[in-house]
């Protein structure tokens, strides 16, 4: 399970460098995954301080933190 969470925190990670931002809802639609795994790798990316994630209504927005 935890190479696959990695693969798709990889995913989102491409997804997001492309977009720079994007919901929950969209993210998991773009990559044909569960909600569930997307939501484990988020967590992965947040905890290592790749991404924001704030809550806005009843939606989570991602924005990809750039480095410099």
């Amino acid at each position: 399970m935890i190479t696959e969470i990695g693969i798709v925190a990889g995913e989102i990670w491409q997804y997001l460098e492309k977009y720079n931002e994007a919901t929950l809802s969209q993210i998991t639609k773009a990559l044909k995954r569960e909600r569930d795994l997307v939501m484990l790798s988020l967590g992965w990316l947040g905890r290592e301080g790749h991404i924001f994630i704030e809550k806005e209504g009843d939606e989570y927005k991602i924005t990809f933190r750039k480095r410099e």
